[in-house]
C-alpha cells in the first residue's frame, strides 16, 4: 500500500518544478513511510511514498520498463493485486523477465502484455497511474469496488493526480475552494460517483480508466455491475460462497509484515477472523484487535441501533478460533484529544466525518500499527449480503430516497447541516439535490428481464449500497488506517463475491428470516453459536456524558468567542437550543452529529486554508 501523485503538462519542462512535484509527494507520506521516489521525465511526473508489504527491497517506485535502453512506460502503483502470481506465472510464460517478486512489475508487465485490457485480469485493491511514453499517454486506473482512492484535476495542458486531495491541492496551480455543489455533497450524504468536492477536481470512478493525451482528456468503465439470472440452488449457492471466501482470505493473507485482523464480534469480522486462523493453521495463531470504550459494556444502554455491546462477543470468537487477542480500550479524553482531531481531519481532507466513530477508528488503527502493518476487515458485507436494518425497514425499502437516509433517527445522517444558517440552507436545497442524486442512481441500476415487484426493488438497493454506501465506508477506512501507515484490506469487497451474491435473488438473501443469510449458513461451521445468532450492530459510538460534555464544552467556547472561521455559515441561536437540551438528549442519533460537523467545519476552514464560495 502507497501513497502516489503525478502530474502531467504537455506544454511545460517539469524539470523545473521538481520543488512542487517533491510537494505533492510530501503530502502522501503518512501512506508511505518506508520509502519515497520521483521520477520526471519532460512532460510527466511521478511521485511515490511506499508502505512495503510485498518484496520490501525489489518493489520500489515509481517502476520504470525499458526496452533496448529506451523508456517504455512508467509506473506508480498503491495497493495489492492478489493473483499477481498468477499471472507472473502467465507472463513469464509468455516472455517476460522479471527483476523483482513484487506485484508492482507484474501490473507494469501486464500492461506492455495487454495493454489497457489487462485491467480485466487484476484482483485486488488498487489505483495506479501508467505513463506510455511510446504513445505519450497517462493512464489511471482504480479498481472495481473502489477500495483505494484516486483523484484526478484536469489542467489546460494536461492533469494532476494523487492518492487524496492533499496531493493535488500541494500545487500551485489548485486552489482550496469547495463551491455550492460541493457543500452539498458534504452534507448529503450520497456520495455521487466522481464527486471530488473541491472545484475543479474528480475522483476516478470504481473500475474505471481515465487517459489523458495530448489531445484531451478521456473516461471509460473497465466494470460495472450487471444483472443475470442466477440459477444455483440453495445449496450450491451457499458452498461457492464458502469456495470463495475461502480463496479470497487465502489470497488476502499473502504478506511479507506482520498481519492481522479486525475483531468486533459481528458475523462480518468473525468469519474473516476465523477463516484467516483455518487458512493459517500450522503457520501460527492469527492476532485480532478490537475496539472497547471504558465502562461501555458494564454501563451499556441499548439505542435504535444497537442492542448489545461488542465485547462480550468478540471474546467468544477468541476463544472459538483461539486469536492472539488485543482489546483497545479508548476513553472519552482520547476521542476529545485535540491533536487526534486534527489528525482525523488531516487523514479526511474535509470536514466529512461522523464524530467519535472516525475518532476511535483512528486509534484503533495506530494502536494495531505498533504490531502490524496489514489488517483483514470486515468491511461491506453489509452492502453485499443485505445487512442494514433499513435493508429490512419496509419504510426505508419503500421509501422515495436512499434507504440509510429514509428513516428518520436511525442513522443522524440527515442532521449534518442542521447548524447552518437559515439561508444557506434554502439555498443549497440538500433535500432537491438528494433527490436529483437518488434517481441518477436508480437510472444506472441494471435490471433482470422480468424481474418484478420486492425482487426488483431489492436490486435497485443493493445497486444503491454498492455503488453509493460502501465508498463512504471505504474512503473512510482507508482515511483512517493510511494516515498511520496500516493497509486495511476488505476480503468481502472481491469483486467474484460480489458479482455473485448481487444476482442471488433477495429470497435466498433472506432464506432464514435473518439478515445476511447466505454469509451466516456460509460461515456457521468456523463461528461460536452466540455470533451466529447475534443481530446485527453497527461500528460503536461512545455512550460516555464526559465525550457529551466535553462536545458541549468546545462548542460553547466557540459561539462565545464570536468571530471563528464558520461563524457567517453558522445559525447561533441554533447551535445554543441544541446546547440548552439535557445531557443525554444530544445523542448519536440526533443533534450531536450536528454539533460535530460544527467542530470539524470551523476547524477545516481555519486550519486547512480551505474556502467556501457559493
Amino acid at each position: 500500500m502507497c501513497g502516489i501523485t503525478g502530474w502531467v503538462d504537455y506544454g511545460r519542462d517539469l524539470w523545473q518544478e521538481r520543488g512542487t512535484v517533491q510537494a505533492m509527494t510530501d503530502t502522501m507520506a503518512c501512506r508511505g513511510p518506508d520509502a519515497e521516489g520521483t521520477w520526471i521525465d519532460r512532460n510527466v511526473a511521478f511521485g511515490h511514498r511506499r508502505l512495503a508489504i510485498i518484496d520490501i527491497e525489489g518493489g520500489r517506485q515509481p517502476m520504470l520498463a525499458e526496452a533496448d535502453g529506451r523508456l517504455v512506460a512508467a509506473l506508480t502503483y498503491s495497493g495489492e493485486v492478489y493473483n499477481f502470481r498468477e499471472l507472473r506465472a502467465e507472463l513469464t510464460q509468455r516472455g517476460h523477465r522479471f527483476r523483482t517478486q513484487s506485484d508492482t512489475e507484474v501490473v507494469l508487465e501486464a500492461y506492455l502484455e495487454w495493454g489497457e485490457d489487462f485491467a480485466d485480469r487484476l484482483n485486488g485493491m488498487y489505483a495506479f497511474g501508467i505513463w506510455d511514453a511510446r504513445t505519450e499517454e497517462l493512464l489511471l486506473v482504480r479498481d472495481r469496488m473502489g477500495i483505494k482512492p484516486l483523484y484526478y484535476h484536469p489542467t489546460s495542458n494536461g492533469v494532476l493526480f494523487g492518492s487524496e486531495p492533499k496531493a493535488i491541492l500541494a500545487n500551485p496551480l489548485v486552489e482550496r475552494v469547495v463551491d455550492a455543489d460541493g457543500l452539498r455533497e458534504i452534507l448529503s450524504f450520497v456520495k455521487t460517483p466522481e464527486n471530488a468536492v473541491f472545484r475543479g477536481m474528480y475522483e476516478v470512478r470504481p473500475g474505471q480508466i481515465v487517459k489523458v493525451r495530448r489531445e484531451g482528456l478521456s473516461k471509460r468503465r473497465y466494470w460495472k455491475l450487471e444483472s443475470h439470472e442466477h440459477t444455483d440452488d440453495l445449496g450450491t449457492t451457499v458452498r461457492t460462497i464458502r469456495d470463495l471466501l475461502d480463496d479470497i482470505v487465502a489470497r488476502q493473507l499473502i504478506s511479507d509484515v506482520p498481519l492481522c485482523t479486525l475483531l468486533s464480534g459481528g458475523l462480518d469480522s468473525s468469519a474473516v477472523t476465523a477463516l484467516a486462523a483455518r487458512a493459517l493453521e500450522g503457520q501460527g495463531r492469527v492476532r485480532s484487535f478490537s475496539v472497547d470504550f471504558a465502562g461501555y459494556a458494564e454501563n451499556f444502554q441499548p439505542d435504535d441501533t444497537r442492542d448489545t455491546p461488542d465485547t462480550p462477543y468478540v471474546h467468544d470468537v477468541v476463544r472459538h478460533v483461539g486469536s492472539e487477542h488485543t482489546d483497545i480500550v479508548l476513553d472519552s479524553a482520547d476521542l476529545m484529544d485535540a491533536g487526534v482531531r486534527r489528525a482525523v481531519l488531516r487523514a479526511r481532507d474535509l470536514p466529512l466525518g461522523i464524530g467519535d466513530m472516525d475518532t476511535s477508528l483512528y486509534l484503533l488503527f495506530k494502536a494495531i500499527r505498533r504490531h502490524s502493518t496489514v489488517a483483514l476487515s470486515g468491511e461491506s458485507a453489509d452492502e453485499v449480503f443485505g445487512g442494514y436494518r433499513w435493508f429490512h425497514d419496509p419504510e426505508a425499502v419503500h421509501g422515495d430516497t436512499f434507504p440509510w437516509l429514509a428513516v428518520p433517527g436511525v442513522t443522524g445522517l440527515t442532521t449534518r447541516g442542521e447548524f447552518l444558517e437559515e439561508h444557506l440552507l434554502r439555498k443549497l436545497d440538500i433535500p432537491a439535490y438528494r433527490a436529483d442524486s437518488y434517481q441518477r442512481a436508480l437510472a444506472e441500476v441494471p435490471r433482470l428481464p422480468g424481474e418484478t415487484g420486492l425482487e426488483r426493488r431489492m436490486r435497485e438497493i443493493s445497486y444503491l449500497h454498492l455503488t453509493r454506501f460502501v465508498q463512504i465506508l471505504l474512503d473512510r477506512k482507508d482515511r483512517m488506517s493510511m494516515a498511520v501507515g496500516l493497509e486495511v484490506r476488505v476480503p468481502f469487497c472481491d469483486h467474484r463475491l460480489v458479482e455473485y451474491v448481487f444476482n442471488a435473488p433477495w429470497a435466498m438473501k433472506t432464506f432464514d428470516g435473518h439478515e445476511k443469510s447466505l454469509l451466516r449458513a456460509a460461515a456457521a461451521d468456523v463461528l461460536p453459536r452466540s455470533v451466529v445468532e447475534r443481530r446485527k450492530v453497527p461500528y460503536p459510538s461512545t455512550q460516555d456524558p464526559a465525550y457529551e460534555r466535553a462536545l458541549r464544552g468546545e462548542v460553547t467556547r466557540l459561539l462565545d468567542g464570536g468571530d471563528f472561521a464558520a461563524a457567517a455559515l453558522v445559525d447561533a441561536g441554533k447551535v445554543r437550543d441544541m446546547l440548552d437540551q439535557p445531557i443525554g438528549a444530544v445523542s448519536f442519533q440526533g443533534a450531536r452529529t450536528s454539533l460535530e460537523g460544527l467542530l470539524q467545519l470551523n476547524a477545516w476552514l481555519e486550519n486547512y486554508g480551505a474556502r467556501v464560495s457559493i
